[in-house]
Formats: structure tokens, C-alpha cells, sequence
């Protein structure tokens, strides 16, 4: 079930939720494909609604199938086939496991080689600060670690319950954690107008706002952004910081889209390297859990569910708590570790795997800037949309101009404006995109959310299919 957040953490439910829109697009897809179906005005459904790679045609990092493949059936060590690099990765994964199988469960933060090499992979990123293997959690995916500790940070009751600051537009995983906790979400809006920017004076209304209701003590930011694409300047995150410090909130970085800039003269700034560069006294005392994945970046693997989060200054009463939450699951997918291992060590210049990694690496990214380049500047060509530089991620997020009359249809089929439209995007063109409302958005405003990871030839397609179809909706119901 998917929530429209309102404005003090209750969460509004549509008779027509996105996840049962999402669901009528394959239903729509096997309708195609029976000869006697109903007939559509499109041939394919083009699910521009999620961010899965691999499933829109990107094609797999071959360094990282390969040390896979190896620890999955290690016969293969014997084979030629396969690279001197890729082969010593794969023992080394191995004699981490018990039994050297991937088959074996792990320590519930781990496999400790894994860890160690997360931990070398931030001291690289962020030019030198330390960071402890033993703060590092290798988790399923990200959402995993963000659910965990969402789990160890919720208590109370009526005013003294949890507040967990997030973002509007924000990512529904958030929402959905923060009602199945049974916690309190406190929104706080990002800056559409300032390329949606995160603003110090609307994080300290909304955190007033909500002590009369609740006792905030978590503060979220997604960067670079997702619905919404933007990547945080390194002033607005010191600016965020400080604020976490200053309010004693604790910071929850998701950045698994840190390797998505594509924006000249943005770039990516770890919480963890800023916090650090600000002084002892905010590094030695804001508590900050920061979060990567194996399924977006370059790699695209969201089905082996890798990811890790590093967890700094946590009290070691509560760091006791969270190993024994995590230890409930057992461990997470071991080949998961393995992929999230090969994302943090990849192959080096002098080593025989590296030319082909970096070959590949750059294509997808290059590919990505060049999609994302080809989004903004359409949508800026369509009257009545309006969409902000996509600097990162994978999304573009654009406002949509929707006449009074549509809105009044809208709510005679008991559905949200930005809904409605979306479904008869779906319904004229076969393109599946989410409406703002799953994500949430200012009053007044409407959205959609759409990946940028079809091919290039078939965005091409379905911008031009949205520009004809919002064209003729703005005529039908002017």
C-alpha cells in the first residue's frame, strides 16, 4: 500500500493506490500479447516507472558476473576462462565463508574481508578519513540497513513518540518503514524552484512544527536525490550538518546513487567526508548511518539485494542492539556480499580485468548523462511541463500543468489529479510512470516520476509519445 504524505505524518489513502496502477501495466503488457485481447493504440508497455537496470537492457558489468560466478561454483577456478583478478577476488571471498561456500551463512554483520574492503572503499572516496570495518554492516540492498535502523532508533508513546524527518518528494520506502514502526513522519519540502535544493529554514519549521506533536530524532536525506535528481552542493550538506549537531537529530545518508552525477559542476559529497572536514566536535558527536547498494550506480544488480551502511558514533549500548536486531535475519544474501565486494574492489590499473571494467563503468554512466540530457531538454520543449536539470540519479521528476476540468474528472473517479493523468498516459500510450502523489509533493502541485534507463532510441519513443499525449490533454479538457 502506497501513502500520500500529509502535513503532519498522518498518511492519506488513495481508493486508487499507485502500486494497483503499477500493477495494471503487465496486465496490460499479456493483453498485447493475446491475439484476442482488446485492442490498444500501442504495441508494448513501457515500464518507465522503476529504476531496474538490467531489466531496461543495461547490460551486466562482466568483472563482477565473473567473481560471482566463481564463488558460486568454484570448479571454475580451474578454467581458463576466467581472468588471474577476478579468480583471486573469488578465493578470497571464499575463505571468508564457512566451508568456502557461498551456500554457508555468515556472521550477521558479514563476512569480515568484505567489511574490511567497504571500509579501504570509504577511506578512497573520501580522500583519507578513517573508517572501521567494525562500523560497517553489509545489509540486503539499502533499504535493509535503513529499516534496521529505523527499528533501534523508534520509541515512546503519544507526544514522545519518534519524529523521523524526510524529504517531499521522497522515496515511499521511507513512509512505509516509518507506518510500520507505528512512528511519526515529520515532511519537510525540498526546493523546487532552487533546483530542488534542501533548505535550513524549512528543516527548522518543520522540526517546530512537529515537537508539538511528536519528539523528531531522525533526519533523512536522499543524495544525490531520488524521486528527484538533484545533487546536494557541499554548503547545503554542512548546512545540514550543522543543524543535525545542533538539534541532536541523527543523520540517515542514503547515497546509493553516488556514482549518478551527471551535471557539469556537480559533484558528490559524502555526510561522512563533510562531517569529518567540519572538526572534532561535530565529527566526534553527530551520529550519521550512511548507506550504499549494489543495484544502481554502474552495476544495476538490484536482484542480488547487496549493500552495506557504515554507522558512526553510535553509543555501544545501542551498537549491541543493533547487531542483535540484525542477527534475527541471520545474515544477508551471500552472493549479494560478494557483488557488493567486487562494487567496493574493483579491478586497478596494472591488473589484466581493468581496461575492460573501465570500459564498461564509463559507457554506463556516459550513456546515463547522455539520457538524462536528452530528458531535461525535451521536457523543456513541452508546454505545461516543467522539469528541473537532472543532475543525478536515475529519475527525472516533472511538474505537470493539469486544466481545472481534469482535475474535476479526476475526482469523480475518486483519484488524485496526478493519478488520473498517469493513467491515461498508460491507458493511450502504454507508458507506466508513477504520479507525484506516491512520492508526495507541495499542495497544489502534480508530478510524475520517470526513469531515464530505456535505451536511447526507446526514450526517444516515449518522450515524443508523452509530448503528443500531454499536448492533446491539455487540449481536451482547456
Amino acid at each position: 500500500m502506497w501513502f500520500i504524505p500529509s502535513s503532519q505524518g498522518r498518511r492519506i489513502n488513495l481508493e486508487l493506490t499507485a502500486h494497483e496502477f503499477v500493477i495494471r501495466a503487465p496486465v496490460m503488457q499479456a493483453s498485447l500479447l493475446q491475439s484476442s485481447g482488446i485492442k490498444k493504440p500501442f504495441t508494448e508497455v513501457i515500464k518507465a516507472n522503476i529504476g531496474d537496470a538490467h531489466a531496461m537492457g543495461q547490460r551486466p558489468i562482466t568483472f563482477l558476473r565473473q567473481v560471482v560466478a566463481l564463488c558460486t561454483y568454484p570448479n571454475l577456478l580451474d578454467s581458463p576462462s576466467f581472468p588471474e583478478d577476478a579468480k583471486k577476488r573469488a578465493k578470497r571471498i571464499l575463505q571468508g565463508c564457512g566451508g568456502n561456500s557461498l551456500g554457508s551463512y555468515t556472521s550477521s554483520q558479514g563476512i569480515n574481508c568484505i567489511r574490511e574492503d567497504v571500509a579501504s572503499y570509504i577511506e578512497r572516496r573520501d580522500g583519507g578519513v578513517p573508517a572501521d570495518p567494525d562500523n560497517i554492516y553489509l545489509t540486503t540492498g539499502a533499504s535493509d540497513g535503513i529499516s534496521a535502523i529505523l527499528k533501534i532508533l523508534i520509541s515512546g508513546w503519544g507526544k514522545s513518540r519518534t519524529g523521523v524527518m524526510i524529504h517531499i518528494p521522497q522515496y515511499p520506502l521511507y513512509s512505509a518503514a516509518i507506518s510500520e514502526l507505528d512512528a511519526i513522519q515529520v515532511n519537510y519540502y525540498l526546493d523546487e524552484e532552487n533546483c530542488w535544493a534542501l533548505n535550513v529554514d524549512e528543516l527548522r519549521r518543520a522540526l517546530n512544527e512537529a515537537r508539538a506533536y511528536c519528539n523528531p530524532k531522525v533526519l533523512c536525506v536522499i543524495n544525490p536525490g531520488n524521486p528527484t535528481g538533484q545533487v546536494q552542493s557541499r554548503k547545503c550538506i554542512e548546512d545540514v550538518i550543522h543543524f543535525a549537531w545542533e538539534e541532536k537529530l541523527f543523520l540517515l545518508a542514503d547515497e546509493v546513487y553516488q556514482d549518478n552525477v551527471y551535471s557539469e559542476g556537480c559533484q558528490f559529497h559524502s555526510f561522512k567526508k563533510i562531517l569529518y572536514e567540519m572538526g572534532p566536535e561535530y565529527y566526534n558527536n553527530v551520529e550519521l548511518a550512511s548507506f550504499h547498494s549494489t543495484s544502481k550506480g554502474y552495476m544495476g544488480e538490484c536482484g542480488y539485494r547487496g549493500g552495506y551502511m557504515e554507522v558512526i558514533n553510535l553509543h555501544p549500548e545501542i551498537k549491541g542492539q543493533l547487531v542483535k536486531l540484525l542477527s534475527v535475519r541471520l545474515c544477508p544474501p551471500v552472493s549479494g556480499q560478494a557483488a557488493m565486494d567486487i562494487v567496493v574492489n574493483p579491478p586497478v590499473p596494472g591488473e589484466e580485468s581493468y581496461a575492460q571494467f573501465i570500459k564498461e563503468k564509463e559507457s554506463v554512466l556516459n550513456n546515463l548523462a547522455k539520457k538524462a540530457k536528452l530528458t531535461e531538454d525535451m521536457f523543456s520543449k513541452i508546454p505545461g511541463i516543467h522539469c528541473n536539470p537532472l543532475q543525478g540519479a536515475m529519475y527525472a521528476f516533472p511538474r505537470i500543468f493539469i486544466p481545472s476540468k481534469a482535475i474535476e474528472e479526476a475526482k469523480a473517479h475518486k483519484m488524485a489529479p496526478d493519478m488520473f493523468y498517469c493513467m491515461k498516459l498508460l491507458e493511450e500510450t502504454g507508458i507506466c510512470v508513477v504520479p507525484g502523489s506516491g512520492f508526495g509533493q507541495r499542495e497544489g502541485t502534480y508530478h510524475f516520476r520517470m526513469t531515464i534507463l530505456p535505451p536511447v532510441e526507446k526514450l526517444k519513443i516515449l518522450l515524443e509519445k508523452i509530448k503528443d499525449f500531454h499536448i492533446k490533454f491539455l487540449e481536451k479538457y482547456a
